[in-house]
């Protein structure tokens, strides 16, 4: 398999299938959509699919965005009732038992900004609860917030900070939100993806930290991703397979050149990719120009979904007036 690092399920698993012509072992998926919204679960069954995907045994519920959400409102509260309705099928707390949202990456760094964008537009009722008690309705769920930087900037593993407020606080389930790699060009900035089984900060961009899991927290880790770059490798490996495609159409010299590397070893052409690049681009990743609109867009829509699923008593338009 041509190594391409994607943080998607979906993704891991439309590979396979290509390239193999057959879908993966130990995988079960299945789709539906809501309006405009396509939604699709991959689930993760045994060793055998976890082997193959490279991911944990759980579920991963991938939300694929309209085209047009970034410029409708109305279209980015459907995606957040979307997510809202995933979301609160994997959150199992009664309405005492306090959430904690963790917003990973660096709020310097644009596309790496959104985990910590989001924790600033939550309904935080923690204190709240502790505080004034009397005047919160007992349908409010305790929520309370962290965003621990990155180590770059604080010297300190963003496990170790969150290991210890766990500790401290305790609460029964953590969210964590962080930005994603994707191997798919369409895919960036337009899907949403959630998993029930924690994850690894970084390892999208080949920058892998120690894992936030119910295996090394003790508590139900759930996590949201949004792919908000992706390699420039797969952007000249997808530009080269156009080339060819558009060569093939065209002349039969452009026919032997295209059967030519179509019948190269993956690895070869891996290594031919990254040899040409490596001198001038040196694992250089890519996003969108417009990315700064976009991720205010994408965090109005995660932390809108997250406030809802953690405050079911509420609607939307009543939690937009507690945040404003």
């Amino acid at each position: 398999m041509f190594s391409i690092r994607t943080d998607l399920a979906l993704e891991a698993k439309e590979i396979y299938k290509k390239q193999n012509n057959k879908e993966m072992p130990g995988i079960e998926a299945s789709e539906y959509k809501e309006g405009e919204v396509k939604v699709t679960s991959v689930k993760v069954m045994d060793d055998v699919g976890e082997k193959m995907m490279g991911k944990p045994k759980g579920e991963y519920i991938t939300i694929d965005m309209p085209k047009f959400v970034h410029y409708d409102s109305d279209t980015k509260d459907e995606v957040s009732k979307v997510l809202a309705k995933e979301l609160g099928s994997l959150i199992q707390l009664e309405d005492n038992m306090t959430a904690m949202v963790v917003g990973l990456g660096n709020e310097y760094v644009t596309p790496d900004s959104l985990g910590p964008k989001v924790i600033s537009k939550l309904m935080i009722t923690r204190h709240l609860k502790q505080l004034v008690p009397d005047k919160i309705d007992e349908g409010i769920r305790p929520v309370c917030a962290l965003s621990p930087g990155v180590l770059g900037t604080t010297g300190i593993e963003t496990s170790e900070i969150i290991r210890s407020v766990v500790e401290k606080i305790k609460p029964n389930l953590i969210i964590c939100i962080d930005a994603l790699a994707s191997r798919n060009l369409q895919r960036v900035n337009n899907t949403i993806q959630i998993g029930n089984t924690g994850i690894s900060p970084g390892s999208g961009v080949g920058n892998k930290r120690m894992e936030l899991s119910e295996k090394t927290l003790g508590i139900p880790v759930i996590a949201i991703g949004v792919p908000t770059v992706v390699e420039a490798a797969t952007v000249a490996n997808d530009s080269i397979d156009l080339v060819l495609d558009a060569l093939i159409n065209q002349s039969e010299e452009g026919s032997k050149f295209y059967n030519m590397l179509k019948d190269l070893d993956k690895n070869e052409k891996e290594k031919l990719i990254r040899e040409v690049l490596n001198p001038y681009l040196n694992n250089l990743m890519v996003t969108p120009k417009e990315v700064d609109m976009i991720i205010e867009s994408v965090t109005k829509i995660i932390s809108n979904g997250i406030n809802i699923a953690l405050q079911p008593a509420l609607e939307l338009e009543d939690i937009n007036k507690y945040i404003n």
